[in-house]
């Protein structure tokens, strides 16, 4: 991005900023808190489930190093970003494998 695309956004930020009253110190904060969180999480599913490590192991983690998958693989890194809280809802009514044996969990069959 060159500098004045730059100083064009920095100035339209602090514009917007100032209009719905948030200051430097409240993004600051927000951020930080962002950064805690992120830091507090251990591991993480393919789904958005987390666990911090502390307490009891959840259920979903207890069922995936029994199927045979490593404590490891479910580990967050600190690079990672963090997902969405409020994640969409997947659509499955146009699902191919819908009514297939592929579709239906172990318990089912």
């Amino acid at each position: 991005m060159d500098e004045r695309k730059r100083d064009s956004m920095i100035a339209y930020i602090r514009r917007r900023m100032e209009e719905v009253g948030i200051t430097p110190t409240d993004l600051a904060a927000a951020m930080a808190g962002e950064q805690l969180q992120h830091t507090e999480l251990r591991y993480r599913s393919a789904t958005g489930d987390t666990w911090s490590g502390e307490g009891e192991m959840p259920q979903w983690l207890q069922q995936a190093i029994s199927a045979g998958q490593s404590i490891e693989h479910f580990e967050v890194s600190l690079t990672e970003k963090p997902q969405r809280k409020n994640r969409e809802k997947a659509d499955w009514r146009d699902d191919p494998f819908a009514g297939s044996p592929l579709a239906r969990s172990p318990r089912q069959s």
